[in-house]
């Protein structure tokens, strides 16, 4: 603060400095100079004086003579002329400087008051701002945020975005108690969207100790009956039907899948993988599985990151099969909360993911925000989405959105 108050108070000296200095300068009258009109008038009769001398010689003709003579009246006329009575008075030339001494920082300190930012004096005041204006922030944060905006909702029921917002958020966050009772409000708002029956049903079977029997298949085939080709609620249709041991049905969704997607993208290759797993329980030599010439699946946001989650073999016995596993991505340069976030369990391991802007958390911080972003696979025991000491996780350099064939590694423990 004192370096911004020794600045502003030289900036101000140097204007008074141009301002006061012609004010301060003697005129004519006082300091005795010569009157501008007297300078003229002696010009003038130098030159007449010149002009005679020149008639005399004989250099000019009478003629010639007369005509510079009357030019030379004529300009006399026009650049003589009586000198003006100063009506300042000695009072008023003594005082005008001062009052512009003092009138200007007043006018400077005044405009500053009302149009600048008076509390960026205070160290303090600074420090808070910079605390709030950080891109760094913490988990407390975040809930703090998402606590807002759960409150914000109670009055707003009819707002889709922001209970899209909430659920997701609740979802990243771990607590799919409230992220799949969040869900269930959505869909109300948004009976035919079959990507967000989909999402609900795989946040109510995490809720439902992560069992997709009962209500959460019944929420699969409504999005079904709404998109009959939706690649994840075919999948999660299939995990179902896997997970009571009906690997014949399995089987069949599974396959529609990779109708739908490139052979040799990530999900292909895990679809595959699981395709021949179920055939393997089913006493059935699987043979190669080929996808059919097909649309690339298009993700509900504008940019998509594609690749595969592994868990080091040196690690693989610190973990179990029920192990959260949380696939997200965050700004390589920005705020350190995560722009999309996927949830697997450890048993998946290795997992084809797709992040899109769909899965935000913010409608203002998403994958195709940032120009570059950081992908990350963290295995966590608790199922918490916040990071605590002892959680396996693996990241790879900064990237594009957009990227495919992303590979990470869990190969390291934190803490």
């Amino acid at each position: 603060m004192t370096g911004f108050l020794i600045g502003a108070a030289l900036l101000i000296a140097t204007a008074l400095l141009f301002v006061l200095r012609p004010l301060l300068r003697k005129r004519p009258d006082e300091v005795g100079e010569v009157p501008r009109g007297e300078l003229n008038l002696s010009v003038l009769r130098d030159q007449l004086r010149e002009l005679e001398a020149d008639l005399a010689d004989g250099a000019i003709e009478q003629h010639a003579y007369e005509s510079a003579r009357r030019e030379l009246e004529r300009r006399v006329a026009e650049e003589v002329q009586p000198q003006a009575v100063p009506t300042r008075t000695g009072t008023e030339k003594r005082w005008t400087p001062w009052v512009v001494a003092v009138a200007l920082p007043a006018l400077a300190i005044s405009l500053y008051m009302y149009l600048g930012t008076p509390a960026g004096l205070d160290p303090a005041q600074t420090v808070a701002a910079s605390s709030e204006n950080s891109h760094e922030l913490t988990p407390q944060q975040i809930e703090g945020m998402v606590a807002r905006l759960a409150e914000r909702l109670k009055n707003e029921p009819d707002n889709v975005d922001g209970w899209n917002m909430l659920a997701r958020s609740y979802n990243a966050l771990g607590r799919f108690d409230e992220a799949s009772k969040a869900f269930g409000h959505l869909v109300t708002l948004v009976p035919n969207d079959a990507n967000l029956f989909a999402d609900y049903a795989d946040v109510l079977a995490m809720a439902s100790n992560k069992s997709l029997q009962g209500e959460p298949e019944k929420l699969i085939e409504r999005a079904l009956s709404i998109e009959p080709n939706n690649v994840k609620a075919l999948a999660l249709s299939g995990s179902a039907a896997f997970e009571r041991r009906d690997y014949a049905a399995a089987v069949t969704r599974w396959q529609k899948i990779l109708a739908l997607v490139p052979a040799e993208s990530d999900i292909g290759r895990s679809i595959s993988g699981s395709i021949s797993e179920a055939q393997g329980l089913m006493g059935i030599t699987p043979a190669p599985a080929k996808a059919e010439p097909s649309a690339k699946a298009v993700a509900a946001g504008g940019a998509t990151l594609e690749g595969v989650v592994e868990l080091d073999p040196a690690l693989r016995a610190q973990a179990s099969d029920s192990d959260t596993v949380f696939i997200f991505a965050r700004a390589a340069q920005g705020p350190r909360f995560p722009l999309a976030v996927l949830r697997k369990q450890v048993k998946d391991l290795p997992a084809a993911f797709v992040l899109d802007d769909s899965m935000s958390m913010t409608p203002d911080a998403k994958l195709s925000n940032f120009p570059m972003v950081v992908v990350s696979a963290r295995i966590s025991k608790t199922g918490n989405a916040t990071p605590s000491a002892g959680d396996l996780e693996g990241a790879i350099e900064p990237v594009q959105p957009g990227t495919k064939n992303l590979k990470i590694r869990i190969n390291k423990r934190n803490g």
